[in-house]
């Protein structure tokens, strides 16, 4: 469980193109259309509690899929193969016992890998959540400009790429939180103030853009004051 697996990207698409026009959806929509939904639901919690991890790991475990099973098999789809990689990740499951089940379901007559030793991560939390209090002063300001830093996180992380290296205004200063590219990892919590910061959409997208503002909570560690 130490090691850091790398995110594939597929998640960080803001700002890219080539994704075709967004979906209109129905007000009426249900909240699970269709039964296996709601059951991916449940599934992906429970994976959680299985596996000894926590929602910053249940996040990387669906920023590391491909894209095929990120995109092509829906937002409960990426919810399903997060949970399988959070109970590989931690040895609930061998590999292969998803498709072994899977097939013997469907007829067929395939052996399953046995259950491993499991092998959670030695961490727990020191609360239940994320937010924490800290005595650490701010470091920004409401109204202050602030950067947000180019990162090359070598795992999970909430900095989005589209705003690396733009300035943004401070408009809220939010409560402390754990900082999800360590929590995520089961390295620490590093609770830390989060800031929401609003970003001009020219000054992210290039002037042709369409105009509107960006809002989006970024952790102290992601900015830095500019100029």
């Amino acid at each position: 469980m130490t090691e850091i697996q790398p995110a594939s990207g597929v998640a960080d698409m803001g700002g890219d193109s080539g994704w075709g026009q967004a979906p209109i959806i129905d007000p009426d929509e249900a909240v699970f259309p269709e039964k296996w939904e709601g059951r991916a639901f449940a599934l992906a919690l429970l994976s959680m509690r299985l596996s000894g991890s926590n929602l910053d790991a249940f996040r990387h475990a669906m920023n590391r899929l491909d894209r095929e099973h990120y995109i092509d098999d829906g937002y409960y789809g990426r919810w399903l193969y997060g949970a399988e990689n959070l109970l590989l990740d931690s040895a609930i499951i061998a590999p292969g016992a998803v498709e072994a089940r899977a097939a013997n379901i469907a007829g067929g007559d395939v052996d399953e890998p046995p259950a491993p030793e499991s092998t959670k991560p030695d961490y727990a939390p020191t609360a239940a959540g994320s937010i924490r209090q800290i005595d650490a002063p701010r470091k920004f300001t409401v109204g202050q400009r602030v950067r947000a830093k180019t990162m090359n996180a070598p795992g999970h992380t909430r900095l989005q790429k589209y705003t690396q290296g733009h300035i943004g205004t401070v408009t809220i200063a939010e409560p402390a939180q754990v900082l999800p590219d360590t929590h995520a990892h089961f390295i620490a919590e590093n609770a830390q103030w989060v800031y929401t910061v609003s970003f001009d959409s020219r000054e992210l997208f290039q002037e042709n853009a369409e105009n509107f503002t960006l809002n989006t909570d970024l952790y102290e560690d992601y900015l830095e004051a500019a100029s």
